[in-house]
C-alpha cells in the first residue's frame, strides 16, 4: 500500500469513529452540527477541496462537485448521518479504486525494472562504473553475476544463464556464448560477461521498451473516448435533472424537503465512478497482462482493435520460419560418398558470407582446414570458385555448373535453394537449404482460427515452389510469392478492400522491407526479439519472444478485455438507470442509493481487474 492509500485509510477510519461517538453521544443542537460536520470533514474534505478548485479551474462536473454537491445538501436538510455516511463510502470507493490502478499499473511498471543504472565499461583493462548513455558502439562492458546487461552487444568472452524474463515472459533461462546476441534488461545469472556493444542505449531494447511503455496510455481505445465524452455530457445534464427534480415538483406540493432529499439522492446514484474508472482500468489491465506474456502493445486503441481481427497476413521469412538455413538434403553423384560432398561443398564456401553459404559451413561435423582452400572468386549470382588442394571446385545453381562441370547437371525439382558441387569439371552431386519452420507455427495458424480469424494470408518474395511448401506444411489459406516490399503493400491493400468494414487487417512481419506493410495495415505486429528496429518502430505490437503462438494469445487477450469492458458498461448503465428511476419516485433511500453507487464501482472495478490475469 502507498502512502497515499495509507493516508485515506487513516482518514475513513478516524471519519468511520467520530461518525460512530456522533451516533453514540446524546448531542443536539449546536454541537450535534458541530460534531457531525467534524466527522464530515475528516471523511471528505480533500474531496470539498478538490470541488473548489476544479471549479477555478473550469471543471465543474466531476463526481467530486457530484459528491459535495450531494452531502452538502444534506447537512443543509439536517441529515447530518447520511451526509458523512454518503462522503465516508465515497471515500472507501476511492481506496479500492487507487489499490486497483495501482496494481494494474504495477504489472507494467515491472516492465521498469529492467532499466540498468549502470554499466561496467572496461578502458585500459580497468573496469569503470558509468552511465549506459554514456557507452559507445564497440566499446567493451563487463557484465558480473546478478547484474543487468544495460546495453544489446555480442559476448566476447564467457558462458552464462541470461534470465530473460522481463523482456520475453519466459520462466526458463537463456544459455548464452562467446559470439551470441544478446539484449539489454536480461539478467545474468552467473558466470561474468565481457560484452561488445552494438547499439546506443537510447536505441537499445530496453530503452524501445520502456518508451513504449510509457506512451500506452496516450492512445486511447474508442470506448475509452466515448466514456470520456459521455461524461463530460452526462454530468451537467444530471446536475439540471437534480435541480428539476427538486423545484418542480415542491412548486405544486410544497413538499421541499422531500423532493431536495429525492434530488440528492439523484446525485449520489448518477455518479459515473463505475464506468471513468473501470473502463480505462480495463484495458490498462489488459496491456499489462499482455506485457507479462511478452506481448508489448503500443496503446489501448490496438488491443481494443485486435478484438475485431478477420484476416491474418504473415510475412515468411524470420516470421513463419526461423531465417536460419540448415542443409535440408544430401545427394551425391554415383560413387560419391555424402561426407565427401558435404566437406568439399563447405570448404569452397568456408570464406563466404552468403546465409546459404554460412548454413553448408555449420553443417559440416568436423573442423574445417582452411589452409586447403586458396583462390576463392564468388560469381554474383551463380556461386563460388575455389581452389582445394590445387583443384578448382564449383559450387553454386546451374548456371555455374553449365560454365565449370564438363559432365551433365541434373534438372532438380526440390523445394529450396539447390547447390551443385562439381570438382575438376566432374558433377558431385547437390545439397538443397531449407529455412526451418518455427516449430509453433502450425499451431499458431490452428489457434488464429479457432479465435474466429477468418482467413490466414502469407506474402514472400520467395519463390513460389518455397512459398507453396510452406504454406501447405502450416495450413495458410492464401499465398502470394515473389513479391517485392512495394508488391506486399499493394496486396495488402486488395485484402483491406475484402474485409468486412468492422474487421481488421493484422500483419506480421520482422523485417526492414516489412515497415510499409506493418504501417499499411489495421494493425501491424512486429517479432521484437530478432526483427528491424524500422519494423518495432512501425509495429503496433511487439512479439518480444519471435513465438507466432503470441498472436493468437494477444488475440485473446484483446477480445477478453473488450468483454469485461462491455460487461461493465452495461451492469453500470443498467444498475443506474433502475436506481435512479427508483430514487426518483422515493422507493429507496439515500444510504441506499450510496451503497449502489459504491457497490456498483467496486464490482466494475473487481472485474476489471480480471483482465491482469493472463493465461501462458
Amino acid at each position: 500500500m502507498s502512502r497515499k492509500q495509507k493516508k485515506s485509510l487513516l482518514r475513513i477510519i478516524v471519519g468511520a469513529v467520530l461518525l460512530a461517538l456522533c451516533l453514540a453521544l446524546p448531542l443536539s443542537g449546536i454541537w450535534k452540527l458541530v460534531a457531525f460536520l467534524t466527522a464530515y470533514l475528516v471523511s471528505g474534505g480533500d474531496v470539498l477541496w478538490r470541488a473548489v478548485r476544479n471549479i477555478f479551474r473550469g471543471h465543474v462536473f466531476d463526481e467530486n462537485f457530484l459528491m459535495s454537491l450531494a452531502t452538502v445538501g444534506a447537512f443543509c436538510t439536517q441529515e447530518y448521518m447520511e451526509g458523512v455516511l454518503v462522503m465516508l463510502l465515497y471515500q472507501v470507493g476511492e481506496l479500492f479504486q487507487s489499490y486497483a490502478v495501482g496494481k494494474s499499473r504495477k504489472a507494467i511498471s515491472n516492465l521498469m525494472d529492467i532499466r540498468p543504472d549502470y554499466a561496467n565499461l572496461l578502458k585500459g583493462g580497468q573496469v569503470e562504473k558509468v552511465d549506459p548513455e554514456e557507452v559507445e558502439i564497440g566499446q567493451e562492458i563487463l557484465v558480473r553475476a546478478g547484474e543487468k546487461i544495460p546495453l544489446d552487444g555480442i559476448v566476447r568472452e564467457g558462458e552464462a544463464a541470461v534470465d530473460t524474463a522481463a523482456l520475453t515472459g519466459e520462466s526458463a533461462p537463456r544459455e548464452v556464448v562467446t559470439g551470441a546476441e544478446v539484449l539489454s534488461g536480461c539478467i545474468n545469472l552467473n558466470g561474468t560477461l565481457k560484452i561488445q556493444v552494438t547499439k546506443e542505449f537510447g536505441e537499445s531494447t530496453v530503452a524501445k521498451i520502456l518508451d513504449m511503455v510509457e506512451n500506452a496510455s496516450e492512445k486511447k481505445a474508442h470506448t475509452e473516448d466515448f466514456i470520456t465524452r459521455f461524461a463530460k455530457y452526462y454530468t451537467p445534464c444530471v446536475v439540471i435533472a437534480a435541480a428539476a427534480l427538486a423545484v418542480v415538483p415542491s412548486l405544486f406540493t410544497g413538499d421541499w424537503s422531500i423532493w431536495v432529499g429525492r434530488a440528492l439522492s439523484f446525485l449520489v446514484i448518477s455518479c459515473p465512478c463505475a464506468l471513468v474508472i473501470s473502463v480505462p482500468l480495463s484495458y490498462f489491465g489488459g496491456i499489462g497482462g499482455a506485457s507479462k506474456a511478452g506481448v508489448l502493445v503500443k496503446g489501448s486503441n490496438y488491443l481494443e482493435a485486435l478484438a475485431h481481427a478477420e484476416v491474418v497476413v504473415f510475412d515468411k521469412t524470420g516470421t513463419l520460419t526461423k531465417g536460419n538455413f540448415v542443409v535440408g538434403q544430401k545427394v551425391p553423384a554415383e560413387g560419391v560418398l555424402e561426407e565427401e560432398l558435404l566437406e568439399c561443398a563447405a570448404l569452397a564456401e568456408s570464406y563466404s558470407t552468403h546465409p546459404i553459404g554460412q548454413s553448408i559451413v555449420a553443417a559440416y561435423p568436423g573442423a574445417l582446414d582452411k589452409s586447403r582452400v586458396q583462390d576463392v572468386r564468388e560469381v554474383s549470382g551463380k556461386g563460388v570458385l575455389a581452389k582445394i588442394d590445387g583443384v578448382q571446385v564449383a559450387a553454386g545453381n546451374a548456371k555455374l555448373m553449365a560454365e565449370h562441370c564438363q559432365g551433365p547437371c541434373p534438372a532438380v525439382q526440390a523445394v529450396g535453394s539447390v547447390v551443385h558441387i562439381a570438382r575438376d569439371g566432374k558433377y558431385l552431386g547437390h545439397l538443397v537449404i531449407w529455412d526451418e519452420i518455427k516449430s509453433d507455427a502450425r499451431d499458431a495458424i490452428c489457434q488464429l482460427r479457432q479465435a474466429g480469424v477468418q482467413k490466414t494470408v502469407m506474402l514472400t518474395g520467395d519463390a513460389r515452389a518455397v512459398a507453396q511448401d510452406v504454406a501447405e506444411k502450416l495450413g495458410i489459406d492464401e499465398v502470394y510469392s515473389e513479391l517485392l516490399p512495394l508488391d506486399k503493400v499493394a496486396k495488402v491493400e486488395q485484402l483491406l478492400e475484402q474485409k468486412s468494414e468492422k474487421g481488421k487487417l493484422v500483419f506480421v512481419g520482422d523485417g526492414i522491407n516489412d515497415a510499409p506493410v506493418l504501417t499499411r495495415a489495421d494493425i501491424g505486429i512486429a517479432m521484437g526479439a530478432l526483427g528491424s528496429d524500422a519494423a518495432i518502430e512501425a509495429a503496433d505490437v511487439v512479439l518480444m519472444t519471435d513465438a507466432p503462438s503470441k498472436i493468437p494469445q494477444a488475440i485473446r487477450i484483446s477480445r477478453r478485455t473488450s468483454g469485461i469492458v462491455m460487461q461493465n458498461i452495461i451492469f453500470a448503465l443498467t444498475v443506474k438507470a433502475v436506481a435512479l428511476v427508483l430514487g426518483s419516485l422515493g422507493l429507496i433511500h439515500m444510504l441506499v442509493a450510496v451503497f449502489a453507487d459504491v457497490g456498483v464501482s467496486v464490482i466494475a472495478i473487481l472485474n476489471a481487474m480480471r483482465t491482469m490475469k493472463v493465461k501462458q
